[in-house]
């Protein structure tokens, strides 16, 4: 007969299985991901980069970048673009309708003029009113279109823009000068079998950055901003090297990837009215290479960089997270067809399930445990025993993975100079479950609340520029 202690009981230990396999999960990627940059460590030194810029195997590649109100850090961002060392590519900055200054600001910071240019409806999009292009660089656009959200102004840039691969890049996002070269070489090594390749995005507060370069790498001193950094090296180092090892990646970060724009057009472009599109349409891009019974790749490299501009509030923070986990969400929605579905292979069988069961729910669980644990001590229904078991493994599956991310960085990109910086991150990954974790889970719990709810605004995002120079 079961009783009150049972069920309690048996409540508590599915939370600690639960946590354990998604710990015991979270290290066979780490695994993984340590043999990757283990293989790859040191190599780009020696790969001749210099050779791509000549190669006619090189293809041209059209630079997508939505701006809506980006007037504090777009001059920044295309300066930096300007500079890229590459054989052939056109830069495409699309105003999707911004209410600030960013129109005017990249018309007179770039001397542009109204132009005429064919526009291939391929993909659909708002009205595009005016296209504008540069006087002192002939491979600058500017494309002005009716606002639509971001999904819309990419599919804006698919339809103008002339070349074979499109890379989005986000409006407040600084590339640095090789990122390009490194994140074609997959394709052209694989003679096109690679359709998409996303690289590293890393967090430039706090860093010396001058007329759209990162001059030096530093920490900030604001805890959420440094706790963010702690994130991104381990959705980066640790998720995505490991998913990309088997060709079970999902995420291609909108602020930094590059697609073979055919496959894009094929898959119907970018979802509008999905706050998830980055996402969304990776799994399209995988549901189509199936479907067309191809051998086609998607490949994360960790080399290539793109900095970008992370929330310094609690408020937009807060909108960030929620709008992530609503994307999530509505993507696995939309293609749940997919799930434990044989017919799509590793990507149906492992990867839908880890984002479902781990990245979605677990902020479920994660809330559960909290909470069992508080009120288990509180009213005594659990021992002290089994409240610090659960407080350990609670601990490894917050905190240990994001130490396990730090590593990875010391030991093979090495972006931070200074061993203290090095302390610093970890210091504050072993803090992560005593407060920011909680943060993030309540964060994530209210975006699946908006999704089930499906609502469907993006929340303002105030930024306030990385350069010194705008």
């Amino acid at each position: 007969m079961l009783t009150m202690n049972s069920i309690f009981d048996g409540f508590g230990l599915a939370i600690f299985l639960y946590m354990v396999g998604a710990s015991l999960f979270y290290l066979v990627l780490f695994i993984f991901s340590f043999l990757v940059l283990r293989r790859e460590k040191g190599l780009n030194k020696k790969v001749p980069y210099e050779d791509l810029l000549i190669s006619d195997d090189t293809k041209p590649i059209s630079i997508l970048v939505p701006a809506y109100n980006e007037e504090s850090g777009i001059v920044s961002s295309i300066r930096s673009l300007l500079s890229m060392n590459y054989k052939e590519y056109e830069i495409i900055v699309i105003n999707d309708g911004s209410t600030d200054q960013t129109l005017e600001k990249m018309i007179n910071s770039y001397q542009m003029t109204a132009t005429t240019v064919t526009i291939r409806k391929q993909v659909p999009s708002n009205e595009i009113k005016t296209v504008y292009q540069s006087t002192l660089f002939e491979n600058l656009f500017l494309v002005d279109k009716v606002n639509g959200g971001k999904s819309d102004a990419l599919n804006a840039g698919i339809n103008t823009s002339r070349f074979p691969y499109i890379c989005t890049l986000d409006g407040d996002s600084l590339l640095e000068q090789d990122a390009l070269l490194k994140v074609m070489k997959p394709i052209i090594d694989s003679n096109e079998q690679v359709i998409a390749t996303g690289g590293s995005v890393r967090i430039a507060n706090g860093c010396v950055v001058e007329k759209g370069e990162v001059m030096t790498v530093s920490l900030p001193r604001n805890p959420i901003v440094i706790m963010q950094i702690i994130e991104y090296l381990r959705a980066f180092l640790i998720g995505r090297i490991g998913l990309s090892r088997y060709n079970l990646l999902l995420i291609i970060s909108g602020a930094f990837g590059v697609f073979n724009k055919s496959w894009v057009i094929k898959a119907g472009g970018y979802e509008r009215g999905t706050v998830g599109e980055d996402m969304e349409l990776v799994v399209r891009l995988h549901k189509l290479i199936v479907e067309e019974k191809s051998d086609k790749q998607l490949q994360y490299i960790p080399d290539p960089v793109c900095w970008t501009e992370a929330p310094d509030s609690i408020s937009i923070l807060s909108r960030q997270r929620t709008r992530w986990q609503r994307g999530l969400f509505e993507t696995l929605r939309t293609h749940k067809n997919m799930l434990m579905n044989p017919k799509y292979r590793k990507v149906g069988l492992v990867s839908m399930p880890y984002f479902l069961f781990i990245e979605l729910f677990g902020a479920v669980v994660e809330g559960l445990a909290y909470i069992y644990i508080i009120l288990g001590l509180f009213f005594s229904f659990i021992s002290i025993e089994i409240s610090l078991l659960l407080l350990l493994v609670t601990w490894f599956y917050g905190c240990y993975i994001s130490m396990c991310g730090v590593l990875l960085e010391e030991w093979s990109l090495r972006r931070y100079p200074k061993k203290r910086h090095l302390l610093t991150l970890f210091v504050y990954a072993s803090t992560e479950m005593f407060w920011y974790r909680p943060l993030t889970v309540w964060w994530r719990l209210e975006g699946i609340w908006h999704a089930i709810n499906k609502r469907s605004d993006w929340g303002i995002m105030t930024r306030k520029g990385i350069s010194k120079d705008d």
